[in-house]
């Protein structure tokens, strides 16, 4: 069985999806097993596995990381895609906006914050990573975390207080440390 996939990205990721000199194409495509076609004119990628590949190709998570390149991500961020813990949420910005340009260049405003502030402190607090680009807002994060940056960062969209969803965050954390360290009690160590 073989699997053959075409997505578009935004022309201003083709280069970025390429790297110089094919790098970061070529690095996609060793990591994934999987052959990578990229029409520069319409932004059109073809990601490819043959039917040999079936037992080392991947080409759903090739698939996601061309997205997350195309969402705004570095190659290192896009990257973290291999690793079966993490995932890769968009949230579309019109949903939020409307149409207007000026509420949606607002709310992009609110989730990168005075100097990429705000940005910072989710990714920091969520150990995940976020891209604003366009009219969406990316985040790669480990699966266990996603759905409180993911929460974090709706509330905060829709007008919420910044330091809301960090508490949110940060509450997050406290429950995933409890639950490690429940994970372990009653174990003695060394037998």
């Amino acid at each position: 069985m073989s699997y053959s996939r075409n997505i578009r990205i935004p022309a201003g990721r083709i280069g970025a999806l390429i790297g110089k000199g094919g790098r970061t194409k070529k690095a996609v495509e060793e990591a994934c097993g999987v052959s990578i076609r990229v029409d520069s004119r319409s932004g059109e990628v073809t990601i490819e596995s043959s039917a040999g590949d079936v037992l080392t190709a991947q080409p759903f998570k090739a698939t996601e990381i061309v997205t997350a390149i195309g969402r705004g991500f570095s190659e290192s961020n896009a990257m973290l895609l291999t690793d079966d813990k993490f995932r890769l949420h968009i949230l579309d910005l019109r949903e939020f906006a409307g149409k207007s340009g000026s509420s949606l260049e607002r709310i992009r405003g609110r989730i990168i914050g005075e100097n990429g502030r705000a940005r910072r402190n989710i990714e920091q607090l969520s150990h995940s990573r976020i891209s604003v680009y366009g009219k969406t807002v990316s985040i790669i994060g480990e699966e266990s975390r996603l759905r409180a940056v993911v929460s974090a960062v709706n509330s905060i969209l829709i007008g919420g207080m910044h330091a809301a969803a960090y508490g949110r965050l940060e509450a997050a954390n406290r429950r995933e440390r409890m639950d490690r360290m429940l994970l372990w009690e009653g174990q003695q160590i060394g037998e």
